[in-house]
């Protein structure tokens, strides 16, 4: 490593020398390796967790909406510390605050571990543990992506949120079908290896060297706690990306049915449901790599509502489909389009927000995530438990698509925005540009 960047979150003076901001290039910082291995360790319990406690409950219940309070559970803590999640990452060390995340995580997967060895066969622990689970959630998401920032110079961001985002896809490719395979010798086993990841992650986090523990901090009110909320609303470019995205995915959220999919409509069982999310995933990590190979240089907000409409068409098709190929073909182009969709907004929202505010944003828009993921289950769980699976999948799909067309006249800064830099709204091939209509744009993003 050539030296760890400011904690500022400026992340370093612009080198004109180097040009080049594709590649592999923000794997040249120390702490940048010890943030992507270390998450990307994390999530894979994650990932090996959650399908293992989706497919138990309903293996010992057979209830769909029991799969709808899953998660909502997981929810519900991010709502109750809305407000101080994002400010714990602004005040304090987000390293640490990271690597406590991860440290809730492993007791989360320690108890689920006990509660299979006891045979308890009631699942209320199980919405208890949870909860646990998701308030170790609610502060990493906050803390992990304002995190980022900090690590890598500014021209390399773009770079290193492609990289952490391809981290996220890895394990949602691995962790489902690792933890699908492991639960065919027993969920006790699923839950014994995703402790031993979480184990990892934390402790690589932890020797992170960055600090971004602040001086001068802002007094504890209740103006500071609401300044991410202030600040989203005002930011028409942050607020359109993060709104379409909660309703789309509210609507299109297919992951909570996956387990009737795979054991009553395709009949493929736990190993075929960990491939339904491996497969999804695994469209995502494609479309992650390729974007750490190709800079996004022209019509980026076009680009976003073009992927998140292919997403709500990919939902209806694997809403119908009763073929597992065609299933999985489904899957992968929702999870690419979804990636895509990831990319541009967590890049958007990172160079339009101020490094002390990182926190405090991130939080809101992590609420406005965790919305659409865990309520989109619930909701999934819900219709499905009225109207039965296949409606809840195709509604939900359709619903997507139109929430996409919505948004395109409610939002005109998002789709008029070309690039992902501080000339958000500059021509591709007029970098430099100056013009007063351009620099207005740019003042009011940011």
């Amino acid at each position: 490593m050539s030296g760890s960047p400011p904690a500022d979150g400026a992340a370093g003076p612009t080198r004109p020398g180097r040009r080049r901001v594709s590649g592999a290039v923000v794997f040249r910082h120390r702490d940048f390796q010890l943030y992507f291995f270390g998450k990307l360790l994390a999530l894979l319990g994650l990932y090996m967790l959650m399908v293992a406690i989706t497919y138990q409950v309903y293996d010992l219940t057979g209830d769909p909406l029991d799969l709808a309070y899953i998660g909502l559970a997981i929810f519900a803590p991010a709502i109750g510390f809305a407000l101080i999640t994002g400010y714990v990452s602004d005040r304090f060390d987000r390293r640490l605050v990271l690597a406590l995340c991860y440290g809730v995580m492993l007791l989360t997967a320690i108890l689920f571990l006990v509660f299979t060895l006891s045979g308890w066969g009631e699942v209320w622990p199980v919405f208890l543990i949870l909860v646990v689970l998701g308030t170790g959630r609610a502060f990493y998401q906050p803390a992990s992506n304002a995190l980022l920032p900090n690590l890598v110079p500014t021209e390399e961001f773009p770079n290193a949120v492609a990289w952490n985002t391809t981290s996220n896809k890895t394990a949602q490719v691995c962790g489902p079908a690792l933890g699908g395979l492991l639960y065919l010798l027993g969920p006790e086993v699923v839950y014994a290896g995703a402790a031993a990841t979480f184990a990892a992650g934390t402790a690589m986090t932890a020797m992170i060297r960055t600090r971004s523990q602040r001086e001068g901090r802002e007094p504890t009110n209740l103006r500071t706690l609401l300044a991410g909320v202030r600040y989203v609303w005002e930011k028409k470019i942050i607020l359109g990306a993060i709104t379409m995205d909660l309703f789309v995915v509210l609507m299109g959220g297919v992951t909570a049915l996956l387990p009737i999919y795979a054991k009553d409509i395709l009949e493929v069982g736990p190993s075929g449901a960990g491939l339904l999310r491996s497969a999804m995933a695994a469209g995502g990590m494609v479309a992650a790599l390729a974007l750490t190979q190709i800079p996004m240089r022209r019509a980026v907000g076009r680009i976003l509502y073009v992927s998140v409409a292919i997403y709500g068409l990919a939902t209806i098709v694997f809403g119908y489909s009763e073929w597992f190929v065609l299933s999985l073909i489904a899957m992968a182009t929702l999870g690419g389009a979804d990636m895509v969709s990831v990319y541009i907004r967590s890049t958007l929202l990172q160079i339009a927000t101020p490094d002390d505010m990182r926190g405090r944003v991130s939080a809101v828009n992590g609420v406005f995530v965790g919305a659409s993921n865990e309520l989109g289950e619930f909701r999934a769980g819900l219709m499905a438990a009225w109207l039965g699976a296949v409606p809840a999948v195709v509604i939900g799909g359709i619903g997507s698509v139109i929430i996409c067309a919505a948004c395109w006249p409610l939002f005109p800064d998002l789709r008029r925005v070309q690039r992902m830099d501080r000339h958000m709204y500059a021509a591709p091939r007029e970098p430099g540009s100056d013009n007063a209509r351009n620099r207005a744009a740019v003042d009011a993003a940011r």
